[in-house]
């Protein structure tokens, strides 16, 4: 299989990165992401939605500098893996097992280039959720730190009864009512965007958008979204794995639940929180002193689990 695409020319990363095809045991084409210049292990990088390798290019430049290689994965539906019909603006799966299925064949890929760790696992965002189901699952990293993870959504119980009802009448292919094709960068102005403070780092995500459209996604289906909703009520009942673990979430968060996580972390036994003073969703795109603290705590715990 050819080496899939990289766009270097929009990307901030290590000297070094490249991408992968993959495919997955259900057929599914994916691009890997890798930027193989650490010598203190391999963070496995896993987005949220919307979300592609090229974004976290400055991630894995913050972590190179600090010694560890960065491994990001393109779900599927997302960046230029396969994506659905007949709409490939949408996001959706059937279910969130799916993407396990994606992180199992991101390190089976990664054990065939014969990198073999240590691990780590960073999670941003809808990546929380999945990383949070492999770690009970058992998934080999060291440690874990996570960003904003997405353990409960807002406005759960509506969307919850919305979402259950479109798809027993067949409607689970349709977008979430408020949500389309378009892109947020593309769609939203820096002012009253929900992701970040920090207007350098958004003018920089809009400027991939803007460029490389195809890596963009627009709105989640309502099969998505229950899926979702499923997904971290199972979770939710279930206890934190014992690994040591720190996550974080800006004070000014409004896309995830902040309870959610506030609850799982308060029964941690491994775990810690920590808030981040005047930050959004976005904390690996924030002001550099909101960067800063996440990629200095985050290797400061692997560090300390080597």
């Amino acid at each position: 299989m050819p080496q899939a695409p990289f766009f270097g020319d929009h990307a901030q990363g290590p000297e070094g990165g490249r991408a992968y095809w993959l495919t997955t045991a259900d057929g599914v084409r994916l691009r890997m992401g890798l930027w193989p210049k650490g010598d203190k292990g391999t963070v496995l990088m896993l987005p949220g939605r919307t979300e592609y390798i090229e974004k976290y290019s400055r991630p894995a430049a913050e972590f190179g500098a600090r010694g560890y290689s960065v491994a990001v994965i393109d779900w599927r539906g997302q960046g230029l893996s396969d994506r659905p019909k007949p709409d490939p603006m949408q996001g959706h799966v059937d279910n969130f097992a799916q993407y396990q299925q994606d992180l199992a064949t991101m390190q089976a890929k990664l054990t065939a280039l014969g990198i073999s760790g240590p691990f780590y696992m960073a999670c941003h965002s809808m990546g929380g959720c999945i990383g949070l189901r492999a770690l009970m699952d058992g998934v080999a990293v060291k440690a874990v730190a996570f960003s904003a993870p997405m353990w409960g959504l807002k406005w759960a119980l509506p969307a919850r009864i919305i979402s259950k009802l479109a798809c027993v009448l067949g409607l689970g292919q349709r977008y979430v009512p408020g949500y389309s094709a378009a892109t947020y960068l593309a769609a939203t102005p820096f002012k009253g965007n929900v992701l970040t403070k920090d207007a350098e780092s958004y003018a920089w995500l809009q400027s991939q958008a803007r460029n490389h459209p195809e890596l963009t996604l627009g709105g989640p289906s309502l099969r998505w979204l229950d899926a979702a909703l499923r997904e971290c009520r199972t979770l939710g009942r279930l206890p934190s794995p014992d690994l040591p673990a720190i996550c974080m979430v800006g004070d000014a968060e409004k896309v995830v639940a902040a309870t959610a996580i506030h609850a799982r972390m308060a029964h941690w036994p491994k775990g810690r929180l920590k808030a981040i003073a005047q930050a959004e969703h976005e904390l690996m795109a924030e002001f550099p002193q909101s960067r800063r603290r996440f990629y200095d705590a985050a290797t400061a715990l692997f560090a300390a689990n080597p």
